[in-house]
């Protein structure tokens, strides 16, 4: 059974580097949350290594302009490791083909410069969906409305054989009191309907590898048990860490507050039901990150 904790002070000392969730942990989509903040600054200046590893489909360079404006410091990171670094770097490798039919919205269109780690970038075009090779999605046009729009445009796609690149496995996020869809939601969708998705963000392995690479640049051999991953998506921060092999903090009180009835700290008995259900068992659970 995971052990529930009052701070992350109670357990830092074990660990060389933490790799961070940001949305739900560290902010709401709208603000920073000041104990977070507080509590990665106090681990860094004990000589703690703290890197962002999020799901967003923006660039490092984007998330850090975007945190800078939730009132996140740069004080309380060292590097950031994006899904949508990785995933834009395997679209460049051409993984589903130069014609791409894109999902996203307009200021996502960034995920289309080039990375500037690859020599030879191939020139990706936008196209229709009927003269597409692959699809790319940032996520959906509208975050509010049901994935299910999308079903028509995914039966052609499906019937012309192309891949969907997920650039977010996040299924939603919540912004503020309001829940949003996320591309996780569509690649999904597109799976169950027989499509072929690809993901690189959480929980699968080409965050977690950008993410040990993002320490290597900070001249940091972090072996994976001084490592804790901290999140609140039990299937993308939790079951990603549990594939890695590394150690897990549960922000119980950010997607899943309500199935853990998380106030300050979340309920035992509830938390013992929800993770019993998912299938899941974090190395430690706290209410926020603090």
């Amino acid at each position: 059974m995971t052990r529930i904790i009052s701070s992350l002070a109670d357990i830092s000392d074990d660990y060389d580097a933490l790799f961070v969730d940001l949305w739900g942990c560290v902010h709401n989509g709208i603000t920073a949350y000041p104990a977070a903040v507080a509590a990665l600054e106090a681990y860094r200046t004990k000589g703690g290594t703290v890197v962002l590893v999020t799901n967003s489909p923006r660039t490092r360079a984007a998330v850090t302009k975007q945190l800078v404006g939730f009132g996140a410091p740069e004080s309380c990171y060292d590097t950031i490791a994006t899904s949508g670094d990785a995933a834009r770097t395997a679209m460049f490798e051409g993984v589903v083909g130069q014609n791409v039919w894109f999902i996203g919205s307009q200021e996502e269109t960034v995920f289309f410069e080039p990375p500037k780690i690859l020599d030879n970038p191939m020139q990706i075009n936008h196209v229709p969906l009927d003269e597409a090779e692959g699809i790319v999605c940032t996520g959906p046009l509208d975050p509010m409305a049901d994935p299910e729009v999308y079903r028509g445009e995914f039966l052609l796609a499906k019937t012309k054989g192309l891949k969907l690149l997920c650039a977010n496995p996040d299924i939603v996020v919540d912004r503020g009191d309001h829940r949003e869809w996320c591309a996780g939601a569509l690649a999904k969708l597109y799976t169950e309907m027989g499509g072929e998705s690809l993901y690189f963000g959480k929980p699968h392995p080409p965050i977690y590898d950008l993410a040990r690479r993002r320490l290597a640049k900070l001249g940091k051999d972090v072996p994976s048990d001084r490592i804790l991953a901290i999140g609140d998506g039990i299937h993308t921060d939790i079951q990603g860490a549990m594939g890695e092999g590394i150690d897990s903090l549960f922000i119980t009180g950010g997607l899943a507050e309500k199935e853990t009835r998380t106030t300050d700290q979340p309920e035992e008995a509830a938390l013992k039901a929800y993770l019993e259900q998912a299938q899941m068992e974090p190395t430690f659970s706290i209410g926020f990150l603090r």
